[in-house]
């Protein structure tokens, strides 16, 4: 997903971007992490393994004053989610610049990304951007690649295979003064726990 800024420091303003996303289970995280690695190795891209792996399901500016508010309404939200299960499928890329693993079932993303249009509305009732809300899940394994490097990796990532699978339980609020700042967690929200006989229904439904 790309984020909604270019370069700028949002605390100038008074405010923050916050990033809320779904992180892989520690043994899913260790193989994206090697892919990474070995993306960087290949193409020479540092930014690719300095990144923790993670898909964002919501990406928007606020002001701190407002957090108490935004947190309270994604509580709400997630305590009626229930956990679900994320397939990695394989590889693909936005043009010309990012090289992603596919999420092979998105409806569990668009779900959350519908309920957190409640949240959007409420950061731009406060004259903030709307936020930006999932829309293709992935997990990006390298962005802002040169053109002529993202034409060669998606070439050769065509020839390679990548199959995973990991559960999401809960999802985090990361806080951020500008894209190259490091992330504070600033809250984790709990789903409910996957009812018995949830997953079959997913995979035959």
């Amino acid at each position: 997903m790309e984020q909604i800024t270019k370069f700028f420091n949002w605390s100038e303003l008074g405010m923050n971007e916050y990033l809320l996303v779904a992180h892989p289970d520690a043994a899913v995280t260790n193989k994206v992490i090697a892919e990474k690695e070995s993306f960087t190795a290949e193409y020479r891209q540092r930014i690719a393994a300095k990144t923790k792996p993670h898909i964002t399901i919501a990406n928007f500016v606020a002001r701190e004053a407002m957090e108490e508010t935004i947190l309270r309404y994604t509580q709400r939200i997630c305590s009626q989610q229930q956990s679900f299960n994320v397939f990695l499928n394989n590889y693909s890329g936005f043009p010309p610049h990012t090289v992603y693993l596919r999420v092979q079932n998105p409806q569990p993303f668009k779900r959350l990304a519908k309920e957190l249009k409640a949240v959007s509305n409420y950061i731009s009732s406060c004259s903030c951007p709307p936020a930006k809300l999932i829309g293709n899940p992935h997990l990006t394994i390298s962005r802002r690649v040169p053109e002529t490097l993202y034409l060669k990796a998606m070439m050769d990532y065509s020839r390679k295979t990548f199959h995973e699978t990991f559960m999401v339980n809960e999802l985090v609020l990361l806080r951020r003064s500008h894209q190259f700042d490091t992330c504070k967690v600033v809250h984790v929200f709990r789903l409910q726990p996957m009812e018995d006989g949830f997953f079959g229904n997913l995979l035959f439904n």
